[in-house]
């Protein structure tokens, strides 16, 4: 079966950022529909509790993102969200990132990319590629001015103006140790496929970047270049986690949760005592990281991210990503919307 296309649509909460990857997706064009992104967001009374996929903060504000376009701003850290009405789209937003407490960016599916500058409350759009008819996924921002932007089949934009122009390219890698015995490459062989890059997360001076079928690439010249490292498993990877110093974690598909401790040169499999998809995490405190996933799963560590707990919520729905949130909590979006959690 053809990558990209095989997810059923049964699936519960396969609408995450992580694992629309996965299945073909884009609001249709040019086949006489109206383009409902040349409209700006609807207001839902129940948008808090719809489909959200992907969470940040923002200062003191947080900010979710998910189905139709919903942008959704919480001041008191998730126990209260007001939706924002300034939102250029009505397409599936997987993905939002902030470089300070003003400067933002959401992506979603036709490629579509949102800035803010006002903290979240209202927003332009600076790119939309429908006719790709793939989504994107992930984002990520240096500063103000620098950021990536990643996708399906390999989509990588840059911009260096603080997302008011985006450029694409190829995205390629080397290996991160060559073997000196290894032949030529063959200039009549097919080139490796492009695999959908599902996430992308800064590790002091590195880059990472989580993709399917089992690969994980770094960078160390902020994006320039990229290597492919020595992956642990041949699944699909969701999330990566920085712990600090060269340390991280790898989340990926039935709850296969990997650790390095040398920037990705090698990997260690931790137990998460679930089969379910991990899509993200965060550190709390100095001891303690959450991990989130489907199936409504919740893993809290106490000694740094070395091992887990299996924190099972009642309701069993999916969740997407994370933020940590007032003391002893985390905020979860997801399948149910948003919603805090004591750990």
């Amino acid at each position: 079966m053809q990558r990209f296309a095989v997810v059923a649509a049964s699936a519960v909460l396969c609408a995450t950022a992580r694992c629309w990857a996965q299945a073909a997706t884009g609001d249709p064009v040019g086949q006489g529909v109206v383009d409902s992104n040349d409209r700006p967001v609807e207001l839902a009374p129940l948008a808090a509790r719809s489909l959200l996929l992907d969470i940040a903060r923002a200062g003191n504000t947080l900010v979710a993102v998910g189905e139709h376009g919903h942008v959704l701003l919480s001041l008191d850290d998730g126990s209260t969200w007001v939706q924002s009405a300034a939102v250029p789209a009505r397409t599936t937003l997987t993905a939002v990132c902030f470089a300070d407490a003003q400067h933002g960016w959401a992506v979603g599916h036709d490629e579509i990319i949102l800035n803010t500058s006002d903290g979240g409350k209202t927003w332009t759009r600076s790119h939309y590629a429908p006719e790709a008819q793939q989504p994107l996924l992930d984002v990520w921002f240096a500063d103000s001015l620098r950021g990536i932007a990643i996708g399906a089949y390999g989509t990588y934009l840059t911009t260096a103006d603080g997302g008011e122009t985006w450029a694409s390219r190829k995205f390629e890698s080397q290996p991160l140790v060559k073997d000196k015995r290894d032949a030529p490459p063959d200039p009549h062989a097919e080139p490796p496929p492009d695999y959908h890059l599902n996430h992308i997360a800064a590790a002091g001076k590195y880059l990472f970047i989580a993709a399917e079928a089992g690969n994980l690439y770094r960078s160390d010249d902020g994006g320039a270049h990229w290597l492919a490292l020595p992956s642990p498993y041949n699944g699909s990877f969701f999330g990566l986690l920085p712990l600090g110093g060269d340390s991280l974690l790898a989340m990926g598909l039935r709850g296969n949760l990997f650790r390095s401790n040398d920037a990705g040169a090698s990997w260690q499999k931790l137990i998460t005592g679930t089969t379910a998809m991990l899509t993200d995490g965060a550190v709390l405190n100095a001891n303690t990281v959450a991990l989130v996933g489907l199936s409504g799963v919740v893993l809290i560590s106490q000694d740094g991210g070395a091992t887990f707990a299996l924190k099972q919520q009642e309701d069993r729905k999916g969740i997407s990503a994370l933020q940590p949130g007032a003391a002893g909590s985390i905020v979860v979006v997801g399948e149910s919307g948003a919603k805090r959690v004591q750990w």
